[in-house]
């Protein structure tokens, strides 16, 4: 296992133990692609889209919300293109029934190289790829399988030692500095050596995990069906929305009639979306059920590239704003043959999550495209008219599109630390410490008695109560403090608060700072103007 992965593993773990995230239907086996957030998670998943609706909507004056029905007239998946362009390619294994996304893997081909040509014990160094096929120094064996995005050395010397039935299949890396070109890698088998190169779309291929052979890939739709009233037929049929946006575009009328907005303007929505993912994998980050945070910002043409400019950086800041400092975040920018065909420009912010580097949040010109298809299918003007210069125009939009339940991982994945501390004897422990911003920490202050007499417990809750009025509190007098620190710190609370016996004779009460540990003393009655100041609260 990789560190990386092992990594992944904890963070899972820790999810699951302190109530973060749960498999959804769990007692029933799970239902794959699907989650549920425990007490702290779905505190976390809250804070995170608070603090977006807050920056992007109440500190804006060209913001306005809205929220959506998750089901809409199909009509409207007809003029976005979805019905029938929202297809992934699958492929299924005859014999494991395991299900794939043909686009993510790589096509690998199994190439014998002839004896003596190489060193067994080290890559081969004659020839290039090409040289080695075309000259028939490197024979295909027939075996071709699909490669899983992210595979490490040791996953794919278990994939080969299946395929050619071998127990001492070794997986050699080969490098720009040998003479093979492209790098790809090599299998020494004992007496035999193994070209790894790329295969063939549209040829037959076996199943990674099992070695069955696949079917031939078919368009698959992602959209999840359902049906609207008493019968079941073509005449009920209804899709849950793949997307939050279109929601948007078919209000845009109704936002321009009832408000006084005036262009420049955005309209923003979180909400729930579906998609039936043919292979649903890394926890969270991509499910069948998620939710998104969207702006459709609407602007003249002209105007476009400068609010596209303007909205990728402000969303890449947010990230960092909350706590996305580290070399792990970027913002990439679309080349052109990955544009979408109605985007004049797009960029990803991406995040390193364990299992990879994988995409948070979209910022792309999708010029007037959307508006044009609802204007046509739907036969109603969505032109925009200007006051000043009399003219009518179809707008462009810019569409910052980001994932709650992607952010919230991203956030779990950079908060999680470890670290050694003093345990209540003095020797140096292990810690588990989630260090989150504060405006995302599920629990902002934590108050504990140290002991359950002298009437502690009593001050304690008191102290408790006044400050859950104004900030999200936890109350904890069961095991010894420095258990209850540990889980707090696991939490990611900022502050722990402790009643002791000082309390009684001064009325002061010790208070723990989660990411340094220091500890000092503040009047009982000062706690919540004191964690307040200290979280910009």
């Amino acid at each position: 296992m990789s560190p990386d992965q092992d990594l992944m593993e904890r963070i899972v773990s820790l999810a699951k133990r302190r109530g973060f995230i749960y498999p959804g239907s769990e007692i029933y086996g799970g239902l794959n692609g699907f989650w549920d957030y425990g007490p702290l998670g779905v505190e976390l998943k809250r804070n995170l889209k608070d603090a977006w609706w807050h920056d992007i909507v109440r500190s804006r004056d060209d913001m306005v919300g809205l929220d959506s029905a998750i089901i809409m007239n199909p009509k409207v998946w007809e003029a976005s293109g979805h019905l029938a362009g929202f297809t992934d390619p699958m492929v299924d294994c005859r014999q494991c029934n395991s299900r794939y996304r043909a686009d993510l893997f790589s096509f690998v081909e199994i190439y014998e190289i002839s004896p003596g040509l190489a060193d067994l014990d080290s890559p081969p160094e004659v020839g290039t790829y090409d040289n080695l096929v075309q000259t028939g120094e490197a024979r295909s064996t027939g075996t071709r399988f699909l490669e899983p995005p992210g595979t490490t050395d040791e996953e794919l010397q278990t994939i080969v030692r299946r395929l050619l039935g071998s127990k001492r299949a070794k997986i050699v890396s080969v490098t720009e500095q040998g003479s093979i070109a492209p790098p790809t890698k090599c299998a020494v088998d004992g007496n035999r050596a193994y070209l790894l190169g790329p295969g063939v779309v549209g040829e037959t291929y076996c199943c990674p995990s099992c070695g069955g052979r696949l079917t031939e890939a078919r368009n698959f739709n992602l959209m999840l069906p359902t049906n609207i009233g008493a019968m079941e037929d073509s005449s009920s049929r209804a899709y849950l929305r793949p997307e939050t946006a279109q929601g948007i575009f078919a209000n845009f009328k109704n936002v321009v009639d009832t408000t006084r907005i005036k262009l420049p303007f955005g309209i923003a929505q979180i909400g729930k979306a579906f998609r039936n993912e043919i292979n649903p994998r890394n926890f969270t980050f991509r499910s069948r059920e998620f939710e998104q945070m969207e702006i459709e910002f609407f602007c003249r043409p002209e105007e476009a590239p400068k609010w596209y400019a303007y909205w990728r950086e402000a969303r890449f800041k947010w990230y960092v704003g909350l706590g996305l400092k580290s070399d792990r975040l970027r913002l990439r920018d679309h080349t052109k043959d990955e544009l979408a065909h109605y985007a004049a420009a797009c960029a990803d912010i991406e995040y390193a999550f364990p299992f990879g580097v994988s995409e948070l949040e979209g910022v792309a010109n999708r010029t007037d495209f959307d508006l044009k298809q609802h204007q046509q299918f739907s036969g109603r003007d969505m032109t925009w008219f200007d006051d000043e210069t009399k003219e009518r125009f179809l707008p462009y939009v810019i569409e910052p599109s980001g994932g709650v339940d992607r952010a919230t991982l991203a956030f779990l994945c950079e908060a999680y630390d470890e670290d050694e501390a003093p345990d209540e004897k003095g020797n140096p422990q292990k810690r588990v410490v989630l260090r989150f911003h504060p405006r995302l920490a599920p629990v902002k202050v934590a108050v504990f008695p140290l002991v359950k007499k002298d009437g502690m417990p009593e001050k304690a809750h008191a102290i408790y109560e006044d400050v859950r009025q104004h900030l999200a509190a936890f109350y904890d007098e069961k095991s010894a403090i420095g258990r209850r620190y540990r889980r707090q710190d696991e939490a990611g609370t900022p502050f722990c608060v402790t009643v002791d016996g000082q309390t009684a004779a001064d009325g002061t009460v010790t208070i723990r700072d989660r990411d340094s540990m220091k500890q000092e003393r503040i009047p009982a009655e000062g706690v919540l103007a004191y964690v307040r100041d200290r979280l910009h609260l």
